[in-house]
Parts: C-alpha cells; structure tokens; sequence
C-alpha cells in the first residue's frame, strides 16, 4: 500500500511535496491500531501537516487534538494528545489514504481506495455477530465511502444517526473534526461527546 500509485492526480501531488518537504511521510496513510478492534473511525483523508507528514491518521494536527480529548474521555484512547497516545480497541483510517490537493479528494480516488478501506471492514465484520462492531464515520464523505466498500446503500450521512447493517454491526455518524466545523460551531464538544457516548453504548449493548 506504501508505494500505492493509483491516482495520478495524487501520486503526482505527493511527489512533488516530497521534494518540498523531505521530512514529511507524503505517502499512503496506513491505518492505525490493532486489526482486531470492534470499533473503526474512518475520517476523510490526511491532513497537510498531520498525518501527511506523521504518518498516522488524526496525529499532528487540531482535528486529531479534538477527537483524542472525546476518545479518552470515554476510555478508547490513554491520552487526548494523539501523539502520546495508545489506542484501546479503536483502529482509524481514512477514505483516502493519500494528501489530495486542498484537501478534496474526488469521487473517483474514493472509488479507487475503496479496496483498502473494504480490507479494514472485512476484519471488522470478521468479528463476529457474538460482540458489537461499530464504524464512526467522520463526515459525509467518509459515510459515502464506507457505502462504496461494502457496496450497501446507506441513509444519507445525519450526524449523530446511528444504522445497523447486520447484527450487531453498526455506522454512526458524526461531522468530522475539522477547524472548519468547530472553530463556526457546527460541530461542538457536546455534540462530539454524544455522539462518542452512543458508540461506547452499542459496543457495550
């Protein structure tokens, strides 16, 4: 997956950032966490100056900083510092593994990584109907390319909705934890805690 270059639009975004910025990971964004985890967050790709120079989904960055504070104040993460933090049976990835320009990837590069995130969901839905399995799906885009790798027809995103697609098998919304959305209160911490009390209950349920 690390020498991935499928969309050319991406790869040649990547190369030329890695000239720009040597240090920086400007490859495919593995997922992280253990394969074996009942709940998979699945945000929109990485960002410029997080996970596109760390290497790992939701670390460096303020949206990371903002989702790590909720998952540790519910016990999914040991600290809300994403950098310094261990994951309790939480996996992240994103829809898109690569740095798309301006941080919008097309439709077509959702279609085209859809066989990776597919590969994330296959584990999770190898689980087992005896224990919960959850998806938080972090934003429109997200919820459409979980739709696209299990090609099921999903409700339209709704933040905060919760769908089950097989027993015990869940997607929950939640806007994803952009500046954009809460730095204008469109997405707030009450709302994000909510809506991580709602997945904490259904992998308990």
């Amino acid at each position: 997956m690390s020498s991935c270059r499928a969309c050319d639009r991406l790869s040649r975004h990547l190369d030329a950032l890695r000239n720009q910025l040597p240090d920086y990971h400007c490859a495919p964004v593995p997922a992280w966490g253990s394969p074996r985890s009942r709940l998979l967050i699945v945000g929109l790709a990485p960002g410029m100056h997080g996970a596109n120079r760390t290497g790992r989904p939701f670390t460096g960055d303020a949206s990371g900083y903002f989702l790590f504070e909720g998952l540790q104040r519910v016990g999914l993460v040991t600290h809300p510092d994403p950098n310094r933090s261990r994951l309790r049976g939480v996996r992240i990835t994103n829809a898109v593994r690569c740095l798309p320009p301006a941080n919008r990837p097309t439709m077509a590069e959702v279609r085209q990584c859809s066989c990776y995130l597919k590969h994330e969901l296959d584990q999770l839905w190898r689980r087992g109907m005896r224990r919960p399995r959850c998806v938080l799906a972090l934003g429109h885009l997200a919820h459409q390319a979980v739709g696209i790798a299990l090609r099921h027809d999903l409700p339209a995103f709704a933040h905060g909705a919760a769908h089950e697609l097989a027993r015990a098998l869940w997607v929950v919304d939640l806007y994803h934890p952009s500046r954009q959305n809460t730095n204008t209160g469109r997405l707030t911490v009450a709302m994000r805690d909510r809506v991580l009390d709602e997945v904490v209950a259904l992998l308990g349920s």
